[in-house]
């Protein structure tokens, strides 16, 4: 199989990763936090080396700050619905993912807040004046991927939160996509939450994910439980993380999370982003030769290694369900729960076919791949298929 669904999730993941994993089940699977027992406070340990990494790795300064979750999903509901204030204008782009467009449209039906939708155009690029433009006497927050996962367009963090910070606005990042590609510094770039998930780019098991916080407002929760702390209070505590991790975490795909950013620092990320780099211009170069195939994006530097397409005369689902049955090649085909981001690039009612590339990836997996969609193109072309 050549995996080309690295967006979804990262595969295979390092060997380390399955190591840890499965020794942190084998030799310390104990409850953390909960008990005093050596394997309970060995767990606890793993999960706190883990904790500390991955705040290190985002530019925190305090691992208590580092909340793990399920998924992104988990963690930008937390970060939104815990940190926006009542009657409050929010932004977002056209570019979001579900998770973030989701909650905050529940939260704009249930008259909790005002929200504006800032759109890219049609190659998904965001425009930072726009959000300038956006900005209203009671903008409170703004909820921004850092990196489109329908098209990998690369979002100008930087400028857009300058702006939004000149009026001390409250910042989300939704980082799915970038982190583990880009450089991301809560600190530097002033990110008040920037929320992720464990299993793409950090290489980390799926039923990972968490959210940083670089802000000094406090987080309402959305649910509430057990800690191992405090617990004769009836109220959830106070103090990170146990105010927003409830219940017992995935404790040994966290250790495992924790080798995948030991696999990352190891490599260095810039050495990782310069890979996936040359894969997604080798890719684009060889797929520019089918001349009924369609690329969206900017296909260039201000695109990371995602790139979304469609064959004339062939249904995106089509095309995705003939490159696995028929070669073998794992890609992801519909609308990629981004339906505003598709409409953004026009393709709202065909959807795409997205190949999304890692660095454990090669360009012998693109060259086949390359060949596949020939084939394929002639056939639609023959009236084979």
């Amino acid at each position: 199989m050549i995996y080309f669904d690295n967006g979804a999730t990262t595969w295979p993941k390092p060997e380390i990763v399955y190591e840890k994993t499965m020794e942190a089940m084998r030799k310390f699977g104990a409850n953390p936090g909960r008990s005093g027992h050596s394997m309970s406070l060995k767990m606890d340990r793993e999960i706190f080396n883990s904790r500390a990494k991955i705040a290190e790795f985002v530019g925190g300064d305090n691992p208590l700050n580092l909340i793990f979750t399920k998924n992104c999903t988990d963690a930008l509901n937390i970060a939104i619905k815990g940190a926006f204030k009542e009657k409050s204008h929010v932004i977002t782009s056209s570019m979001e993912h579900n998770s973030v467009l989701r909650p905050l449209f529940h939260l704009e039906e249930e008259g909790k807040i005002e929200l504006t939708v800032v759109d890219a155009d049609n190659r998904g690029v965001l425009n930072p004046e726009d959000f300038k433009e956006a900005i209203r006497d009671n903008t409170d927050m703004c909820v921004i991927t850092g990196m489109s996962n329908l098209v990998g367009t690369i979002t100008p963090l930087d400028e857009i939160i300058k702006i939004l910070k000149e009026r001390d606005i409250f910042v989300i990042v939704d980082a799915a996509q970038c982190l583990g590609y880009l450089d991301i510094d809560v600190k530097r770039q002033n990110i008040d939450i920037l929320c992720f998930p464990g299993h793409k780019s950090l290489f980390g098991p799926m039923g990972t994910g968490g959210l940083y916080i670089n802000t000094e407002r406090t987080l309402r929760t959305v649910e509430e439980g057990g800690t191992g702390s405090f617990s004769q209070v009836l109220k959830m505590p106070e103090i990170y993380p146990d105010r927003l991790e409830g219940g017992t975490l995935n404790g040994p795909s966290i250790v495992g999370l924790g080798a995948g950013i030991d696999y990352i620092n190891e490599i260095g990320l810039e050495k990782i982003r310069e890979h996936e780099n040359d894969l997604r211009d080798y890719f684009i170069n060889k797929a520019k030769e089918i001349d009924n195939i369609i690329m969206y994006g900017p296909l260039d530097h201000n695109q990371g290694p995602v790139i979304s397409m469609n064959m004339e005369g062939l249904d995106s689902s089509a095309l995705a369900y003939t490159l696995d049955q028929d070669y073998g090649i794992a890609t992801r085909a519909g609308f990629h729960c981004a339906p505003l981001a598709h409409k953004s690039i026009g393709t709202e009612k065909k959807g795409a076919v997205r190949f999304s590339f890692s660095y454990l990836n090669n360009k012998e997996e693109i060259d086949e791949s390359i060949e596949a969609l020939k084939k394929i193109s002639q056939g639609v072309k023959s009236g084979n298929i």
